[in-house]
């Protein structure tokens, strides 16, 4: 069982910046792929990022293309995400999420992330 904690969320203006930091325990060793994703009020939850255990391959939704960047530090066992640009549809929940190497899907309890005009 791996268990995640977000931290890092908050209310910014648009334009601004945020980052967004997920640390891992428990059975870390099984960590495969980390993701950010996130939900606004009454959407469902969507993917934002991921990123491979080595940091090779990174994906990101369209709609954050260019503004936000997913990093992880497996030292740390700590994925981040790098918020830039920030608009208010960014505005929503944001979760952090591991998939084990056995396909287990893991979810942190999530971090409030504000953005007014």
């Amino acid at each position: 069982q791996v268990q995640l904690v977000e931290s890092g969320g908050g209310a910014v203006q648009a334009g601004g910046s945020l980052r967004l930091s997920c640390a891992a325990s428990g059975s870390i060793f099984s960590i495969d792929t980390m993701a950010w994703y996130r939900q606004a009020p009454g959407k469902p939850r969507d993917l934002v990022a991921t990123i491979t255990r080595g940091g090779g391959i990174r994906h990101y939704a369209d709609s954050v293309k260019g503004r936000f960047t997913i990093s992880r530090d497996n030292i740390v066992n700590t994925v981040y995400l790098q918020m830039n640009s920030l608009k208010q549809e960014d505005t929503a929940v944001y979760y952090c999420n591991v998939e084990t190497f056995r396909r287990f899907q893991c979810w942190g309890q999530g971090t409030q992330v504000a953005v007014s005009s």
